[in-house]
């Protein structure tokens, strides 16, 4: 085969393949923060803190950005972290939770996964270990076509949103020009070598509590019936004794609308 052909070929394969994706997950992305979807799980993807020229990373600026306002607005009840930790000098999945914490998310809503070395590493693992069955992507608009395609070939439930930065980016062209080759990349993962994720390990699913009001609305709503749904939440292991102060306040709450003893 000449070498024109070969070209021809590629082309047509960069091409075909970045069409497949967009065009599958295109009716799956919301660019604005208020009318993306409630769901239960949002995943945020990680990547480094700061670029190259030693200023903040403004990707990683509007992720934490927009993850913390998609909880704090009750469309996302918890966040699974997932980003590389590949040696001890560089923790995405803790610099995304401390600055989540800066931004007054709880730690009880933050779950963080250390071997989200990729994208498909970390959807993997959200199904296989975190047990997630559907949950909200929360990236950039060039990196979710991507994210959503493999989540869907993963079997799980997904839909995008868009964490836009606050200005202009420089180099965007050339990581837009990197996704669509990492686009074919993906086909191949997915349907050529059967692509693994590096680490697995037991199932912990995820615990997503209550926030103050849900739990006292719950209590309320259940003073005088069945109460099974703030009882499910209220006697659940809390992470950190802000939480467990809370949990057997609600407990006691709720028995004593029932007429229970402690």
């Amino acid at each position: 085969m000449s070498l024109g052909a070969l070209m021809l070929l590629a082309t047509l394969v960069l091409v075909g393949a970045n069409l497949w994706v967009l065009s599958s997950t295109r009716e799956l992305i919301e660019q604005e923060l208020p009318m993306c979807s409630r769901e239960r799980i949002g995943i945020v993807f990680g990547t480094s803190h700061w670029t190259r020229s030693g200023v903040r990373n403004p990707y990683f600026e509007s992720r934490m950005v927009a993850a913390a306002q998609l909880v704090h607005s009750g469309r996302v009840n918890h966040l699974l972290l997932s980003g590389d930790n590949s040696t001890r000098y560089y923790n995405e999945p803790v610099t995304m939770w401390r600055d989540l914490r800066e931004r007054q998310v709880r730690d009880v809503d933050m779950t963080l996964d250390y071997a989200g070395f990729s994208t498909f590493d970390t959807l993997a693992r959200a199904r296989d270990v975190f047990g997630v069955e559907r949950a909200l992507l929360i990236t950039q608009a060039w990196h979710l076509p991507r994210a959503l395609f493999i989540g869907k070939a993963l079997g799980l439930e997904v839909s995008g949103c868009a964490a836009v930065p606050g200005g202009a980016v420089m180099g965007l062209w050339r990581i837009k020009a990197r996704e669509w080759l990492a686009r074919v990349a993906t086909l191949g993962d997915l349907y050529l070598w059967g692509r693994e994720p590096h680490f697995l390990g037991p199932l912990e699913p995820l615990e997503i509590f209550p926030r103050r009001w849900e739990a006292s609305w719950l209590i309320s709503r259940n003073a005088g019936g069945p109460w099974v749904r703030a009882s499910a939440f209220v006697t659940r292991k809390a992470h950190g004794s802000a939480n467990d102060t809370l949990s057997s306040t609600l407990l006691s709450l709720a028995r004593a609308g029932r007429g229970e003893d402690e």
